[in-house]
């Protein structure tokens, strides 16, 4: 194989350029020719792709966002844009692709390897963590490392004015960036999808903590439970204490990559390109048991992702 294509899909996360400089740099190595595409998949259909060289990826390990910009492409869901992209490969001479996203590109990916035969290998890129067949995705440490920062902080004003936070992650379908940082900031509760919430419970437990002289209390709940100030209208009114709400928002896909994720996107991107090398295709890479693995993209896509309740309960048990 000898030019390959790469972009990057979907809502960004740190460790994207990374990977986008793994990706390019090894694919020099091994004498392709990189071309990158620009704003996903959308860049694909419309032919907008780029060279890439050495040092085009010069000074980018450390950036957050991505370098060769990112969309949301309905158009590849339809078989008029596939084919177009199909076409913008073919006439570009690239003989394979890598693809940095989430579920949505994957499965973009998958359709070009399927049914175009367009050798593909999807590496995991998303905070929400929420692929079930790798144990992290590239970015979630990051983002998890934003939201304990600035959990921290409102740690110290809730303290200080013996309040209530209720503190807003994202993470629509999949509760591991409210885990996570529950666990990881001493949250005494986390709210999640994943786990019905009892109102009765939580006030329950925040009466138990300041019987036990704790001056805050700090609740992490998902963003597809319901909006921090949602659930703290519905607290308030249950309790006599001052309840606050705050959304973290879009500073968590932003910011310099945590060192995890950029050894996971030097390594993703490493191994996505040598199985393009070796003409395999219709692949995925993740990391399981802190070993680097590639799976069938279709048996990928098609795993429900499991919620870590080992987990939960060590919250549950740990957050007098």
């Amino acid at each position: 194989m000898k030019r390959i294509g790469l972009l990057t899909s979907g809502g960004d996360a740190p460790g994207m350029n990374a990977a986008i400089r793994a990706v390019v740099r090894t694919g020099i190595y091994f004498g392709m020719e990189v071309y990158g595409v620009e704003c996903g998949y959308a860049g694909l259909i419309n032919d907008e792709l780029i060279p890439m060289s050495m040092r085009s990826v010069s000074d980018i390990v450390q950036r957050g966002g991505t370098m060769l910009r990112t969309a949301r492409c309905l158009e590849m869901l339809t078989k008029e844009g596939q084919q177009k992209a199909v076409k913008t490969l073919k006439n570009r001479g690239i003989e394979g692709l890598v693809v940095i996203g989430g579920d949505g590109s994957f499965r973009g990916a998958k359709v070009l390897s399927e049914e175009y035969g367009i050798p593909t290998i999807g590496i995991p890129g998303t905070i929400d963590n929420d692929l079930a067949y790798t144990d992290y995705t590239l970015g979630f440490d990051t983002a998890v490392n934003t939201c304990l920062d600035i959990i921290n902080k409102l740690r110290d004003t809730m303290t200080s004015h013996e309040r209530i936070s209720v503190v807003e992650v994202m993470g629509r379908h999949c509760g591991d960036i409210a885990l996570y940082a529950g666990i990881g900031s001493g949250a005494e509760i986390i709210v999640v999808p994943e786990v019905p919430y009892d109102m009765d419970d939580i006030v329950m437990r925040i009466n138990r903590s300041r019987a036990n002289q704790k001056h805050s209390n700090i609740i992490v709940i998902a963003e597809g439970v319901m909006s921090a100030t949602a659930f703290a209208k519905q607290l308030q009114e249950v309790t006599t204490y001052s309840v606050r709400p705050t959304t973290i928002g879009h500073v968590q896909r932003g910011g310099s990559p945590s060192m995890q994720d950029r050894m996971l996107a030097a390594q993703f991107g490493n191994k996505a390109v040598r199985l393009l090398k070796d003409g395999i295709g219709n692949r995925v890479i993740g990391i399981r048991d802190n070993h680097i693995i590639d799976m069938d993209i279709i048996e990928a896509v098609s795993m429900k992702k499991k919620f870590n309740f080992e987990l939960y309960n060590t919250l549950q048990m740990i957050s007098m």
